[in-house]
């Protein structure tokens, strides 16, 4: 059981509301219930064969999507990153939900079927809100997500090749990739003639990113190019799965070859647009507040990743109460290992562990250790799931390609086939860290985190099936924060140095609602945010460095991790509160997990329905 400080510093702030981001009818809280179960269980089915149908739409407008779900729709196609291509979207989608306002009546709808109606319509506030500032993240801004190296990442580890036909597909795409390469410039020179350019650490990511990607085979001499290197892969599995002759092996590879030569020009053409605004990219004070009506953007831009009306000043001071509670928790067990305080026990581990540059032997190491870790919290999960996963995960290293050090770790969840399983890449570049903040990583980004999130969410039924693919930051990335803490009551962490770890973690998240909001709301500079997260977060200068270029390039992302860890653990504090023995923690998280990703008053608005049926 968590403390009940949580409650404190959660729920006020959190009660500041959501009414402008959550159309009117999610407003009101939970629904009166209907006299007859079968007339909404109708209207159920009706409005989710309504939102199959259109899905289905959306996804031949979105190829790349499809394909992470398991599709074979669109696979020989990249999605349309033109303003064009976006505005269509923005249009199909006005429509879409105009449609479902005129064919149902949200108040004969079940409790999940109007969860269903109320993010449909919430996706159309998404869009327009991303159109509206789609300048201020053009296609190469982002430091997770530029296009140079998201659609490499994406046809490696995503774009499944089970048959030659997927394997030209793979081709198709590869032809493909110049165009929208070219695109993309073009969207960031629209952004660069309203004042918004990309920092210059991330130009100068682009230029050596794109260099990586075309250089070696094919290209030149030396080992293979990443892409070319996985081509070689994937059809070296089919050849050996029998599914395809040596001859045809041989003319599968000799067409990605003839792709992957006709797509140098384009990331040459990229690398020399980069090279072009070097110059003038900026640097030093590069938050949202440093570009023009960056403040607004800024706003909308908490808004759509907390699903919350929270300013950046009540982040701001939300996140200085949690680096004080979090802080005092870390004084307590470090007086209970025998320290006088925090200070002393991280001075003793960096004593025992001091960082070391990664070797070959140190990255198989912890590679092992990590896929332990996940395989042994695997086996607790029964007592505290009633749904569990079914497809096989496991950890990996980041691709060279985007590789950098001290980056973040992140998770894929499987295909809803199994056949590409949940996957956790780390990047082991730059120095090590204290051996025993794997576990709370594992349990983070794996098992019982994003994996078994995305697990669970692409084997829903009787869901309409947007409910597999949309996400929320503060839903996701709250839940997975929430599980290094179920972590600690599973019985994960086997001493005190992996407890105090977890909280390490956590203080890292609480010091990113400061950062965030100084960075694009009070004019940090990097250099004072990486200070930050070097004396608060705990961070290692190289990680620290790391981190904070994502938050310059992705505001408010970060801060979605700690205000919807607080929204769940309130939820489950009130349900323990209010149900007493009737309280069933598989019941709960079964709830919580089980139909996919979620606005948190959505989610709220779902778990007062179940501790009033429970009740």
């Amino acid at each position: 059981m968590r403390r009940s400080y949580l409650l404190a510093a959660g729920s006020a702030v959190l009660a500041l509301g959501v009414a402008a981001v959550l159309p009117a009818q999610a407003q009101q809280g939970t629904q009166p219930r209907l006299q007859g179960a079968a007339p909404a269980a109708s209207e159920h089915a009706r409005l989710t064969a309504f939102l199959d149908a259109e899905f289905a739409q959306e996804l031949k407008l979105r190829p790349q999507l499809a394909t992470r779900l398991g599709s074979k729709e669109g696979e020989d196609r990249l999605d349309d990153i033109s303003e064009a291509g976006q505005l269509q979207r923005l249009e199909w989608r006005r429509a879409s939900v105009a449609r479902m306002k005129a064919q149902f009546d949200r108040a004969k709808l079940s409790p999940e079927a109007q969860a269903s109606y109320d993010i449909w319509a919430f996706e159309l506030t998404r869009a327009e809100a991303s159109y509206r500032y789609r300048r201020y993240q053009p296609p190469f801004y982002s430091f997770l997500y530029s296009v140079h190296s998201e659609l490499p990442n994406f046809l490696i580890n995503t774009h499944v090749v089970q048959d030659a036909a997927d394997m030209r597909a793979y081709a198709a795409r590869l032809r493909a990739l110049p165009a929208v390469l070219d695109t993309a410039i073009g969207e960031s020179r629209k952004s660069t003639a309203m004042g918004v350019r990309a920092p210059r650490f991330e130009v100068e990511r682009v230029i050596s990113g794109s260099r990586t990607l075309i250089t070696g085979a094919p290209f030149s001499e030396g080992p293979d190019s990443p892409l070319w290197a996985d081509a070689k892969a994937k059809v070296g599995r089919l050849q050996a799965a029998g599914k395809v002759t040596p001859g045809e092996a041989d003319a599968l590879l000799a067409d990605t070859r003839t792709a992957l030569l006709g797509m140098r020009p384009a990331y040459e053409r990229v690398i020399a647009w980069a090279e072009g605004e070097l110059p003038k990219a900026p640097s030093g004070r590069v938050g949202a507040i440093s570009l023009p009506g960056g403040a607004e953007w800024y706003a909308t831009a908490l808004k759509l990743n907390t699903t919350t009306d929270l300013t950046p000043e009540q982040v701001h001071q939300l996140g200085l109460s949690e680096v004080a509670r979090i802080e005092h928790e870390q004084d307590l067990l470090a007086r209970q290992a025998g320290f006088a305080d925090r200070e002393a026990y991280y001075a003793d581990r960096e004593k025992l562990y001091p960082p070391q540059p990664w070797t070959d032997a140190l990255r198989a190491d912890y590679l092992a250790r990590a896929n332990a870790t996940i395989a042994h919290t695997r086996e607790l999960l029964p007592k505290w799931f009633g749904l569990l996963p079914a497809y096989r995960v496991e950890v990996v290293r980041e691709p060279s390609f985007s590789e950098v050090a001290g980056g973040a770790a992140h998770a894929a969840g499987p295909s809803p086939d199994g056949a590409r399983p949940g996957r956790v890449y780390v990047h082991l570049l730059g120095v090590t860290d204290d051996p025993a903040d794997v576990y709370n990583l594992m349990c983070h980004e794996g098992i019982p985190g994003h994996v078994l999130q995305g697990d669970i969410a692409v084997r829903q039924t009787g869901a309409p099936k947007f409910r597999r693919a949309y996400g929320y930051v503060a839903y996701q990335e709250g839940w997975a924060l929430y599980t290094e803490a179920l972590c600690k009551e599973m019985g994960v962490y086997p001493d005190v140095a992996a407890d105090f770890m977890r909280l390490d973690a956590e203080l890292f998240r609480a010091a990113r609602l400061v950062v965030d909001t100084g960075i694009h709301a009070k004019g940090w500079t990097e250099d004072q945010a990486v200070d930050y997260m070097i004396k608060t977060g705990r961070r290692p200068p190289n990680q620290a460095r790391s981190e904070v270029r994502r938050y310059i390039t992705l505001p408010g992302q970060a801060t979605g991790y700690k205000i919807g860890m607080l929204k769940i653990l309130d939820l489950r504090h009130k349900a323990e509160r209010e149900l007493g023995p009737k309280f069933d923690i598989k019941a709960f998280h079964d709830l919580v997990v089980g139909s996919g990703s979620q606005p948190l008053t959505v989610l709220e608005t779902r778990v007062n329905q179940w501790i009033a049926d429970r009740r």
